[in-house]
């Protein structure tokens, strides 16, 4: 695919995406973590002045990676929804929407933190919720990144990794990214409005940002 990059897992070829999201072609099944669907609404409904929108930004973004991979199946690393707040009426109606155009889509959740507060998703939107870790051989689908290594290799979300670039004339730039060790890996979040926090690779660790349409490793 366009401006990814293709990397060998415990035997299995898994392409990281420039949309933010992982790539599994044995089990034709595309992995994003942290959508946070529906922040824009929460904030709004403190009192932050936001624009709408990008809860359907975000939708036709992930729609776009579906047809591309003709996924059949959509693994989402917790945080599907942002807060029980953000479950507004447009939010509710544009997930709904999307949908019904993937109604084929099986969709499996891995619950997050924020899910145990937004709480599960509407029935009608078919999504399979469980409980970290789920397993599907050789990984293991988390939430929160496993510290202690446990059977499998696990692919988890939760951290919103980036690093920090540094370019000529002191200009910096903050870069979403991928995150692969020897036990797991850590994937950027997907949603527009998460935020991020860097992270700094350590010894056996590979690093690989998203960036003008392409991933890229940094060494």
């Amino acid at each position: 695919m366009r401006g990814a990059f293709a990397l060998g897992v415990r035997g299995q070829e898994l392409l990281l995406l420039p949309g933010k999201a992982l790539w599994w072609p044995e089990q034709c099944a595309l992995v994003i973590a942290d959508p946070h669907l529906g922040k824009a609404a929460a904030l709004r409904a403190a009192r932050m002045p936001l624009p709408g929108g990008s809860t359907s930004e975000d939708l036709d973004r992930l729609s776009a990676m579906l047809d591309a991979t003709g996924a059949r199946r959509l693994i989402v690393l917790g945080d599907l929804l942002h807060a029980r707040e953000g479950r507004a009426v447009r939010t509710l109606e544009a997930v709904s929407r999307w949908r019904e155009r993937h109604h084929e889509l099986e969709i499996i959740l891995v619950r997050g933190n924020h899910d145990s507060r937004a709480g599960d998703p509407p029935v009608e939107w078919s999504i399979q919720c469980v409980d970290e870790p789920f397993a599907l051989a050789p990984f293991r689908f988390r939430h929160t990144p496993d510290g202690n290594g446990g059977d499998g290799y696990w692919i988890a979300g939760h951290v919103h990794p980036a690093v920090l670039l540094r370019g000529p004339a002191r200009l910096r730039e903050r870069l979403p990214c991928f995150l692969f060790g020897p036990a797991g890996a850590i994937l950027p979040s997907f949603g527009t409005l998460t935020g991020a926090a860097l992270v700094r690779p350590r010894e056996g660790e590979r690093i690989f940002v998203t960036a003008d349409g392409a991933v890229l490793e940094v060494r």
